[in-house]
């Protein structure tokens, strides 16, 4: 922290722009006979342990974003992996806090007082540039007088150290460099120190081993018959207002009939099919729904969804109106529409009924193998049709998803998960029929079927045609906005991408759950539009690229610091929630 103290006290004591910390200018002193050189590092160490500041954004420059290098040799860490990283990010929180906390004033801007700010993750486990491993490169000088650094012979460094990487911001307070320079010279390595001696490997190991375990289970139900599992004594419901476990709920207990042991964890496992969840209001029929989604992701201890799994790649469907739709396939559900091709459908603003055929054709299109829809977020017109009003309209060009549900799984391997309320016409066509009465389940399958007998047959409705393919034009697919050629990026708060002249709605995908997984869905979307160098794009195939690289290189290779209304922290999505993204885009077309 020597070199970090030199360039702050060399500061105008009212700076904004904190030049020297970022440049990190200095004269290196080779070890062989070599005139010394001129050179710029803004990692600065205490000991092992190094500091990398960098600027978060030209209109930030008061709050640097630190990325700190811990080599895992001090944490008694030797294995690693993203819940390992989770777990490492979720115990810094608490010295971050133990920080702020003499900062804090009521009466008193932030950029008056300082901050520390971390990221904050909630239940689930996700790969994040806010924590991660990395390989680093050891200190490889000696300090000498201002700005003079000694080079250290390469056979007396060592090997990079593997590290644990904490990405942090911090809000200097305004006009106060003595405090700055305690709080980044004194203060935070300090609270490293603290968390490095305190560290828990026990905790850091638990963690490890339920990663484990719900490896082994996503493992199995891959090879199973089984489309979700959740275990006994999980906690489904939440906490208004946050994604906290409902304090006194009671825990998940599955039906006797559809229990079973999975890596030597009893539960109930959810079979592949048409699957129907019933019960009247506020009976957890939409809470068990939200855990089979939520299963999506891995989640931490303390969730109460810990062994909540479910298929990967399942996607919910909702009614979407006012989306933009570009050449889908819609003809399985809406057989004509007046001008209208409804094999290659495309619209500004799309109903409900057709929005929501959209999704699901966009849904296995990418390789969906669950779809999970609740009544009270679809159109109704798209999900029933009883037959008073089959025989009363005969000229219906919608085919309700009732009569679908059931191809799909037989000639498509698409499994559905329905929550049902208010229409009887799913217990006809239902594999398994549940019933949700004050937040427990009961397998009422037989009964069902016996009520589903009296519900008048569907008729035999023709095979749909469910395959496309489409690409993307590279035409409109830009981040720069034509009438001033800058490039815009600009992530909202509450679900809007803003990219070039487009403006992607997000608020109805369901697999984007953080706002930082929404960060990352921008910039992902930008890079693909810079790196695009050809007249027609596979999505799907450049992001595996993508993803790839990301796994190799981290997330910074997507990052620009250029965009001023993006915050700097991300989580990745998953690509079904990328593309799906891409799906909404409205200056783009899809050939």
């Amino acid at each position: 922290m020597k070199r970090l103290k030199q360039k702050l006290l060399s500061m105008e004591a009212n700076t904004k722009t904190y030049k020297e910390m970022y440049e990190g200018r200095m004269f290196v002193i080779p070890y062989v006979n070599m005139e010394p050189y001129e050179d710029f590092d803004s990692t600065y160490y205490r000991e092992d342990i190094g500091y990398r500041i960098e600027r978060t954004h030209k209109l930030a420059q008061d709050k640097p974003t630190i990325t700190i290098s811990i080599p895992v040799k001090h944490l008694g860490i030797t294995q690693t992996s993203v819940a390992g990283a989770d777990y490492c990010l979720r115990a810094f929180l608490p010295y971050i806090d133990e920080l702020n906390e003499p900062l804090y004033n009521r009466n008193r801007p932030d950029s008056e007082k300082g901050k520390y700010y971390c990221y904050r993750p909630g239940g689930e486990v996700l790969a994040r540039n806010s924590v991660y491993f990395k390989m680093c490169p050891r200190k490889d000088y000696t300090i000498g007088s201002r700005d003079e650094v000694y080079l250290i012979p390469p056979e007396e460094i060592g090997e990079p150290d593997l590290c644990l990487c904490l990405m942090i911001q911090v809000q200097l307070p305004e006009r106060n460099l003595r405090k700055t320079l305690r709080m980044l010279t004194q203060d935070l390595p300090d609270a490293v120190d603290r968390y490095v001696e305190k560290f828990k490997l026990y905790e850091y190991t638990d963690a490890m081993e339920l990663e484990k375990l719900q490896k082994e289970i996503r493992r199995w139900l891959k090879k199973s018959p089984y489309c979700a599992f959740l275990a006994n004594g999980s906690i489904l419901p939440r906490e208004g207002g946050n994604d906290l476990p409902l304090q006194g709920a009671i825990p998940f207990v599955a039906v006797a009939e559809d229990e079973i042991e999975v890596c030597g964890i009893k539960g109930m496992g959810i079979k592949r099919g048409v699957t129907v969840i019933t019960g009247g209001g506020y009976s957890g029929k939409s809470t068990l729904l939200e855990a089979i989604f939520a299963g999506i992701y891995d989640h931490a201890w303390g969730d109460g969804r810990e062994l909540c799994i479910t298929d990967a790649t399942a996607m919910g469907i909702v009614a979407e109106d006012g989306r933009s739709v570009k050449n889908v396939n819609i003809a399985p559900f809406i057989k004509w529409i007046p001008g209208q091709d409804t094999a290659h459908f495309s619209t500004e603003r799309a109903s409900g009924s057709t929005s929501q055929a959209a999704n699901i054709m966009e849904a296995v299109g990418m390789g969906s193998k669950l779809l999970l829809i609740d009544e009270d977020r679809s159109a109704t017109n798209f999900m029933i049709r009883d037959a008073l009003m089959r025989e009363l309209v005969k000229k219906e060009p919608i085919t309700p998803f009732t009569e679908r549900v059931r191809e799909l799984y037989e000639t498509k391997d698409v499994s559905t998960v329905l929550v049902i309320g208010g229409s009887g016409e799913y217990l006809s066509v239902a594999d398994r029929v549940y019933l949700m009465e004050d937040y427990r389940i009961h397998n009422v399958t037989e009964r069902a079927k016996r009520l589903g007998e009296t519900i008048e047959k569907l008729l035999p409705t023709e095979p749909a045609v469910w395959e496309q393919k489409r690409i993307l034009s590279g035409e409109g697919f830009t981040s720069f906005v034509p009438e001033n050629g800058r490039e815009r990026l600009a992530i909202t708060d509450v679900g809007i991408i803003y990219v070039g002249e487009e403006a992607i709605d997000l608020r109805m995908l369901s697999g984007l759950i953080t706002q930082a997984q929404r960060n990352a869905v921008g910039f992902l979307i930008r890079y693909l539009e810079v790196s695009l160098n050809e007249t027609k794009l596979d999505v799907a195939d450049k992001l595996k690229t993508l993803y790839r690289r990301m796994e190799e290189e981290g997330f910074d290779c997507i990052f620009s610091n250029y965009f001023t209304e993006c915050e700097r922290f991300m989580d990745l999505p998953r690509k079904e929630d990328v593309m799906a993204a891409v799906n909404r885009m409205r200056k783009v077309r899809f050939l």
